[in-house]
């Protein structure tokens, strides 16, 4: 059966969603876009994700089309249509279709609301069970990665870099200091067992995965140290790890060919990893 997209007030198989060559998303990268895991059929931490869709959409003066409640509904109904189980949402806002021009368009432009399901598998995943690899590379990006842009070509490339290096993540780094992952939030675990993860501001994601994982952390009463790591440090720990939606958390068992701690997935990523399926199964948000 063929998978079930959503395009603008339609929910059609995904070989027929379309939008203009003129959407300005496609153009300039003028969108704004958002991930979020799907479990036992229900949507993982999404009110968190919204906000921050909120705020992003914001940050660049992009009105939504529908209402947060709205969106939460269509989402799902995408995944009841598509009989996910597991995996993830992804959804994207842009600007429009409008003549290319820079400035933002002039006159009655609708903004386009797409989205679409993938299966993965999140809770018993291969790479959770025996850990990652890392590889470093120099952070490209703009100075505004705290908006949650489609403009991911240098992610793209930290990826494909990684991925050519044999490695299952990319961890960018700016002056010395790790920002944050190609695609997830970074974190070290120090010998004295702090959980270090670097402060919020411009210069990173404000992660939605990271953020519940340092909620639960503090919970358990887990020393956590929100602060700016080298990448000589990460060497150094005891244990590394990543959050994000599609990998929730994941331990880190190298970086650039260098094994952290015992080259296995560190005792209190496993703990957090446990302590965020069981809050996901806990929270997820199945009806509106």
């Amino acid at each position: 059966m063929s998978r079930i997209a959503y395009v603008n007030g339609a929910f059609v198989p995904i070989e027929e969603a379309r939008i203009s060559i003129l959407d300005r998303g496609f153009i300039f990268a003028d969108g704004i876009y958002e991930v979020t895991a799907v479990l036992d059929r229900g949507l993982i931490d999404n009110k968190a994700h919204l906000a921050r869709l909120q705020r992003s959409l914001s940050e660049i003066k992009l009105p939504s089309p529908v209402t947060m409640d709205e969106l939460t509904r269509l989402e799902l109904e995408l995944v009841r249509r598509n009989g996910l189980t597991e995996g993830g949402v992804y959804l994207q806002i842009t600007r429009g279709a409008a003549d290319r021009e820079f400035a933002f368009p002039k006159g009655d432009v609708t903004p386009n609301l797409v989205m679409f399901t993938q299966a993965r598998q999140l809770v018993d995943s291969p790479d959770a069970r025996t850990g990652i690899a890392v590889k470093s590379v120099a952070d490209i990006r703009w100075k505004r990665r705290d908006i949650k842009s489609v403009a991911l070509l240098a992610q793209v490339l930290a990826k494909q870099e990684a991925v050519a290096a044999g490695c299952g993540e990319a961890w960018m780094v700016e002056d010395g200091n790790v920002t944050e992952g190609a695609s997830s939030s970074a974190f070290i675990i120090t010998r004295g067992g702090a959980i270090v993860a670097r402060p919020l501001s411009n210069e990173i994601l404000p992660g939605v995965t990271r953020k519940a994982v340092l909620a639960l952390a503090e919970e358990e009463n887990l020393t956590i140290e929100e602060r700016r790591f080298s990448l000589a440090e990460a060497f150094e720990a005891a244990e590394a790890f990543n959050s994000s939606a599609s990998g929730f958390v994941m331990p880190v068992v190298r970086i650039d060919g260098k094994t952290i701690g015992n080259g296995a997935p560190g005792p209190l990523t496993l703990r957090l990893r446990e302590l965020y399926i069981a809050h996901a199964r806990q929270t997820a948000t199945v009806s509106v």
